[in-house]
Parts: C-alpha cells; sequence; structure tokens
C-alpha cells in the first residue's frame, strides 16, 4: 500500500461532467473550500487499482512540515474502502507493535464492528450494513481473519476495546462485544486477557465507573499510552462509524454526555436508538487517540456529511461527528461516493 497514498484517482463525482482537467480540479469544490486540501498525485483512470481511492484529499499540513490532521478517501465501491481499511489496519499495527509492543485498537458499537473481519480476507469481502456500512465492515474483519492478515498480523499483541456497548448480557443480540466476537475476535489470535468486555452483571453506570476503572489500570501497566497533549488516554487506533443524525460512539445529537470533559467513559440510559442503556468513551478520550479510521458509506449519511465537511456550524450547533477532532493524531474519513454525494451539489 505505499503507492496507494500517490495513486489517487480521477474520476469526477459529479454527474455534470466528465472531462479531463487537473487533479486539484477534479476535486468537489466543496470538499476543496471545506478541509482545505490537496488531492494527491494520480495515476490514469486505466492503471488504477480498485482499491486505490477515487479520491484522496488532507488538510494542510502545519508549520514545520507535520503530517496532516485529516484526510477524506473516496473509494468507488465499499469492498475497496473494506479491503484498503484492513491494510490501513495492518499497517498501523505493525507500526504500534514494532514501537512499543503492543496495539490498543477501540471499535465502535453496532454496523463498524462488523467491519474488523476484512482484516482477514486480502481478496474477497461481503456484506454491507443496511446498505451502507455494513458490507464495509463485514468485509473488514473477513479480511483480517483470513490470510493473509491471519499470519501477517501479530495478533498477540493486539488489545482490543469498545468504544461503546450497549448494556445488554454479553450473549444478547445487541451486544457489540457478541458482535465483535462472532465476527473476528473467536477467529483470530488474540489472547482472551487482551480483549476488554464490559461487566454485563452491572448497572449502566457501575459498567462505565468499571471501565474506566480497567483503562486506569492497563494505563498504569504501560498497555495504554497518556497523551501528552490532553492527559487522556491515547488508543493507537479508534474505528467509528457514523449514524444518519450524526452521531459517533454512543454520543447522540443534544445529549448532555456529549459535554462531557472529566470522565473517561461515561453512560446513558436514554439512547434514541434501542437499546436506551448504554456507555461510551467520552469526547476526550475519542479526540486523544493517535489515528481515527471514520467509515461512512451511503446516501443516507450525505447530509451529515455535507455538514460536517462544510464547516457552517457554530461551535454551540455541531452535530457529535463535527466535534471528532484530534489533539495529536490524524483523522481519516473512508467513505464512498454516495456519502460524498451533496458535497459536490452546493
Amino acid at each position: 500500500m505505499s503507492t496507494s497514498a500517490a495513486a489517487a484517482s480521477s474520476t469526477s463525482l459529479s454527474s455534470a461532467s466528465h472531462r479531463r482537467s487537473s487533479p486539484a480540479s477534479r476535486v468537489p469544490a466543496t470538499i476543496r473550500r471545506s478541509l482545505p486540501s490537496q488531492l494527491l498525485s494520480s495515476p490514469s483512470s486505466s492503471s488504477r487499482s480498485p482499491l486505490v481511492p477515487v479520491y484522496a484529499t488532507s488538510s494542510p499540513a502545519a508549520a514545520g512540515g507535520a503530517a496532516p490532521r485529516k484526510k477524506l478517501l473516496i473509494f468507488d465501491a465499499e469492498e475497496y474502502l473494506a479491503e484498503s481499511l484492513a491494510k490501513y489496519t495492518a499497517r498501523l499495527s505493525e507500526k504500534s507493535t514494532a514501537e512499543r509492543g503492543a496495539f490498543t485498537v477501540a471499535l465502535s458499537g453496532g454496523s463498524l464492528i462488523k467491519a474488523l473481519r476484512f482484516l482477514s480476507l486480502l481478496k474477497t469481502a461481503s456484506s454491507l450494513f443496511l446498505l451502507g456500512i455494513w458490507i464495509i465492515i463485514f468485509g473488514f474483519r473477513r479480511k483480517l481473519a483470513e490470510p493473509p492478515y491471519l499470519e501477517a498480523v501479530d495478533w498477540s499483541k493486539w488489545h482490543v476495546f469498545w468504544v461503546d456497548e450497549r448494556v445488554v448480557l454479553k450473549d444478547h443480540a445487541d451486544s457489540n462485544y457478541k458482535l465483535a466476537m462472532d465476527g473476528l475476535l473467536t477467529k483470530v489470535p488474540i489472547p482472551a486477557s487482551q480483549i476488554y468486555a464490559i461487566n454485563d452483571a452491572l448497572s449502566a453506570e457501575g459498567a462505565a465507573d468499571d471501565y474506566e476503572t480497567c483503562l486506569k489500570q492497563l494505563v498504569t501497566n504501560g498497555v495504554i499510552t497518556m497523551s501528552q497533549a490532553t492527559g487522556f488516554p491515547k488508543f493507537d487506533l479508534m474505528l467509528l462509524g457514523m449514524g444518519p443524525d450524526g452521531h459517533v460512539a454512543s454520543l447522540f445529537p443534544g445529549h448532555p454526555v456529549v459535554n462531557e470533559n472529566q470522565k473517561w467513559v461515561s453512560y446513558i440510559k436514554d439512547s434514541p436508538k434501542p437499546p436506551p442503556e448504554r456507555i461510551t468513551f467520552t469526547f476526550p478520550v475519542v479526540n486523544s487517540s493517535a489515528q481515527i479510521a471514520l467509515v461512512v458509506t451511503g446516501a443516507g449519511k450525505a447530509g451529515a456529511v455535507h455538514r460536517a465537511l462544510t464547516n457552517k456550524q457554530s461551535s454551540s450547533d455541531l452535530l457529535p461527528v463535527e466535534m471528532v477532532s484530534l489533539q495529536d493524531g490524524v483523522l481519516t474519513w473512508f467513505t464512498d461516493k454516495p456519502a460524498v454525494s451533496m458535497l459536490s451539489r452546493i
């Protein structure tokens, strides 16, 4: 994948024109305005691998040549996105394992957990979440659990967490833990002691407090690092999805928990989506991540994507997805054409 970053394609999202033009002009103007960006160099479409994004844009590097903090990747098809996401995760795993002997990855709930299986297949993808994110996630998990990733990834160094979880029994159909175990974690050799589920015998409040205590112990043990910029735990990778309403994890629009700035893990008992009781990482923890992959697919998400990437809202009117802003890390949007379709029509 060393060449993929330099191999963004040139197919226009706009149906109005398919004329050849410079790479930068082929990026929708709204994306260039909202994410002051540059299109990475692109080969001809005939030579482009289907795994390479149609567009790859990034926010400008900070002074001194620092790496960009926000990237937007747009893929022709969900299966290509899923395979690229698998490779991205495998690279981060290798880097983190080499640097500090551990890889801490936090999975979001619902549909996104299905993506991790994609690290196991290199050549196939499957399924789609309600014709949106499900294909990416399910395919991603399959990729991870089969050759070449099954052998190439050092699973013994993985430490798996949940960004959010439903407060139900672990064998309940709504359990994010069950979804991840069924789709990936029972298929790869991650030590059971390095898979950190919530205590399903506790109340929502008790489970949140218990999970935070677990995280603090792992910081003490050196498994999880602390962000020097924020003073909150710094996960190597968070895999997030986004709902049509712009929620991420179990951080919903207008809910008081989005404003929590002291706790690492909080809880809700009135989720607008069933089941009502959940625990969730708070924004200070989310925004302390080293890397976040935000996977958003399907036309049903286009309105929230448009709002998030045009930056026209006041700070008091932000969707949760707009509040994902890493202090010392990189946020990468993995999207498809339907998800960004509104950007080209502004």
